[in-house]
């Protein structure tokens, strides 16, 4: 979780004035909070968090001990393939993410037939990312997802128009399901070499090998 923190520092002689500080993490943030802290002249020091939310110094920092045995800080990187001859698809996602101050990555993949084109199974590749983050218990927080569509990408993120029915049914159903697990999405695009995990994932997939593992990160 990333925050902005808001103070007011207070003078000897009763002066006053408010700062904002650029967006960190909740850790960094609570370090620098703490030592402003020991000057003995800040008052109303508060975090705002990328949803929004407030918090004081003795909220985040229950929070963050609370959420050390949740996953955390969530990276996904999704891909999806689809077969022109045998008319199926192939998806693939790789979750990393933080959790008892360790680092883990998920892998999973699924071959379907229900689809029709190559968008509409990196659509697929996402959502199945969002069914992996759910039964993980990913919930309330913010997820950077990685990808090489560009559509989906530039659809999901407001900057392309989604014209074509079937792609909006799954952009539709991805945002209702961001929305009900209350995930805050961040989207990036790389190339294809970049997401080459996710891309391995989707197209052992179409040749029938089915990948579902979990790994601690040394």
């Amino acid at each position: 979780m990333n925050v902005r923190i808001e103070w007011t520092y207070k003078k000897p002689k009763g002066i006053e004035t408010t700062f904002h500080s650029e967006e960190m993490s909740a850790r960094l943030g609570i370090l620098i909070a703490e030592d402003l802290d020991r000057t003995g002249r800040l008052k109303n020091l508060i975090f705002v968090d990328d949803l929004d939310r407030t918090w004081n110094l003795k909220e985040l920092k229950q929070y963050m001990k609370g959420i050390e045995t949740e996953p955390h800080n969530v990276v996904v990187y999704f891909d999806g393939g689809f077969d022109l001859n045998t008319k199926q698809s192939g998806l693939g996602c790789a979750v990393y993410y933080e959790q008892n101050k360790q680092n883990f990555r998920l892998r999973k993949n699924a071959l379907v037939d229900e689809l029709n084109t190559n968008n509409e199974a990196e659509y697929a590749a996402l959502h199945l990312s969002l069914l992996e983050l759910d039964l993980l218990g990913v919930h309330h927080l913010r997820v950077k997802f990685v990808g090489d569509s560009q559509v989906v990408i530039n659809q999901l993120k407001g900057e392309w128009p989604c014209l074509e029915e079937e792609l909006t049914k799954w952009a539709d159903r991805i945002e209702n399901k961001m929305d009900n697990m209350g995930i805050k999405p961040e989207y990036a695009l790389i190339s294809r070499k970049e997401n080459r995990e996710a891309d391995r994932l989707a197209s052992q997939a179409l040749k029938g090998i089915e990948i579902t593992s979990t790994s601690e990160i040394k």
